[in-house]
């Protein structure tokens, strides 16, 4: 920049030549500290930093500490990389409330801004929690698969906690119905059983009767023959 071009409005009563290097100066010390201020970085701990060039676009690497970047060229996007929970709660029938701890793949940071941007969380977890959750129930099944489907985003999932399980009314009536419905079917087969069980005493009762009469007759045959010896 030229700054003898700069043209600085005339101060009454002379010491022109004064105030342009006074200008001057505060332009100068303005730039330098516009500079300072934006080229200088402290990355927190806990925290990962990529640079974003907007001729280049995000640079391929992370910074741990501290960073140099060219003014207004470059700036610098930090990332909390520490695992943080985050509570999502979904309903399928069954309302499942799920913590998960997650934080970014460090070595991913630049995948990771390309493709969800520094709101990743928001637009990750709640689709993979509630398409899950359609299909498992089971605590062990539903971190194994979450798991594995954040790792395709490069999230890293370090825990997965069911904090609530309420169920839903209509699964409620639907278990209720299928409770009255086997309750009927157990109560039919009762019937069914008691019925087969006195035509069965029946048969029997009729057997022994058919069988105690056999032998009475047979009894008094012998009687009769026995008396018509003894005459």
């Amino acid at each position: 920049m030229n700054f003898k071009n700069i043209k600085v409005p005339r101060v009454p009563g002379g010491g022109s030549g004064v105030a342009s290097a006074l200008v001057q100066l505060g332009i100068i010390g303005g730039i330098g500290l516009y500079a300072a201020t934006h080229s200088l970085y402290n990355v927190d701990g806990g925290h990962r930093a990529i640079v974003f060039n907007r001729i280049l676009g995000v640079k391929d690497k992370f910074i741990l500490k501290e960073l140099t970047l060219y003014p207004w060229f470059e700036r610098p996007i930090i990332y909390d990389v520490r695992a943080r929970p985050h509570l999502v709660e979904s309903s399928t029938g069954i309302k499942i409330g799920l913590r998960v701890l997650t934080r970014p793949l460090s070595n991913q940071l630049p995948t990771v801004y390309r493709t969800l941007g520094e709101n990743y969380n928001e637009r990750v977890l709640p689709s993979i929690i509630h398409e899950t959750l359609k299909v498992v129930a089971v605590s062990r099944e539903i971190r194994k698969i979450l798991t594995e489907r954040a790792a395709n985003f490069n999230i890293a999932l370090d825990d997965v906690l069911i904090t609530s399980l309420t169920f839903g009314r209509e699964f409620t009536a639907t278990i209720e119905a299928k409770h009255v419905a086997a309750q009927e079917a157990e109560r039919a087969k009762f019937v069914v059983e008691k019925v087969e069980q006195d035509k069965r005493g029946a048969i029997i009762r009729a057997q022994g009767e058919a069988t105690s009469t056999q032998i009475f007759f047979i009894l008094f045959i012998f009687h009769l023959v026995d008396n018509l010896c003894g005459w």
